[in-house]
């Protein structure tokens, strides 16, 4: 009777130690996509950097990737000038620890000294991990 009884405290206990999925909510994407945004507003890297997954990419329109660093080091740079941006039309498809944004991104400015006035349908991959969310990969198509 005291070997089973240990048995099923044993395994009542294991069970409660076994990690639970991390449930991603629409609060906490919000959340990460306007850092992100403030992150670029701002001309703050250290906030973009904070918002990004160690492996975040971005797909460009001309079919390259940008890397991590890539971004960050766009983001706090004199090469790239945001004068207005916005976003509408967020809406967002959660499973368990991920997300899929789908957005619409306005922003006018000069890169590369180079004056853009965008207007694109965008991606975002957003994952919680160990408790902490941040953007994986994001992918942006313009609305012509």
């Amino acid at each position: 009777m005291r070997n089973i009884t240990f048995i099923l405290l044993f395994s009542l206990f294991s069970l409660s130690c076994t990690k639970r999925e991390e449930l991603l909510s629409e609060k906490e994407v919000f959340a990460v996509i306007n850092r992100f945004d403030e992150g670029w507003r701002n001309k703050n890297a250290e906030l973009v950097d904070s918002v990004l997954s160690e492996k975040y990419l971005y797909f460009t329109q001309s079919g390259h990737i940008f890397t991590r660093s890539n971004i960050v080091s766009t983001a706090g740079s004199d090469i790239y000038e945001l004068q207005t941006m916005e976003r509408e039309n967020l809406t967002m498809q959660i499973e368990g620890d991920s997300a899929v944004v789908n957005t619409i991104w306005k922003g006018k400015g000069y890169y590369h000294g180079e004056q853009f006035n965008d207007k694109q349908r965008c991606s975002i991959t957003i994952v919680k991990h160990d408790g902490q969310v941040k953007i994986l990969a994001e992918h942006c198509t313009p609305i012509k």
